[in-house]
């Protein structure tokens, strides 16, 4: 895996009580990623940004679908920690980009759904347009072919949380509980509210 946790600096963005703690990783200033859409896979013809909705979040996650172990243990995490928002996780949309757009174009879609009902699925087989709309949430991956045909996808393994002015408010590193994410998503909420 290309890990970026180096370059990201984990603070602590609560009160003086630590009531309001996250336990994802920010950064400071939050990076604007809503300068570059992608298409969507799950209704060609629009475009996906990465900006939530207004009082909104929208978690971001670019992996792969033939990814044995760290996207699929990733978005059945993410799965777990909406339902444990309740009603709440309606203000949280999912999106998944593909690094692997030669095989998943076809199946991103189906792949996402399965884990997250209404997930879009976006992707690209534009790799600088792709490479654009990953640089600003420090998103890498490196996909090559081996003597033997066999294809290898290494990838930044973070899921990323995007507000409604289109700043990455939260990332978390693979490995984060559903416990995390949604006592993360539903301090951001709250704060959104207040």
């Amino acid at each position: 895996m290309t890990a970026l946790a180096v370059a990201l600096v984990a603070t602590a963005c609560g009160g003086d009580d630590g009531a309001d703690e996250l336990s994802g990783i920010t950064r400071s200033p939050a990076p604007l990623v809503n300068a570059v859409t992608l298409p969507s896979i799950s209704e060609p013809g629009d475009e996906v940004n990465f900006e939530a909705d207004p009082g909104e979040l929208k978690a971001v996650y670019y992996g792969f679908t033939n990814c044995p172990d760290v996207c699929p243990t990733t978005m059945a995490d993410l799965t777990v920690a909406l339902r444990k928002m309740g009603d709440e996780a309606d203000k949280v949309d999912v999106v998944m980009v593909t690094v692997d757009p030669d095989r998943d174009l076809d199946v991103l879609d189906a792949y996402v759904t399965s884990f997250v009902d209404d997930a879009v699925a976006a992707g690209t087989t534009d790799l600088e347009l792709l490479r654009a709309s990953a640089e600003p949430f420090g998103a890498n991956w490196e996909v090559r072919t081996l003597d033997d045909g066999t294809i290898e996808v290494d990838h930044s393994p973070f899921l990323y949380l995007v507000n409604d002015a289109g700043e990455l408010v939260l990332s978390w590193q693979f490995g984060a509980s559903s416990d995390d994410m949604s006592n993360d998503m539903l301090t951001l909420l709250d704060r959104y509210d207040a």
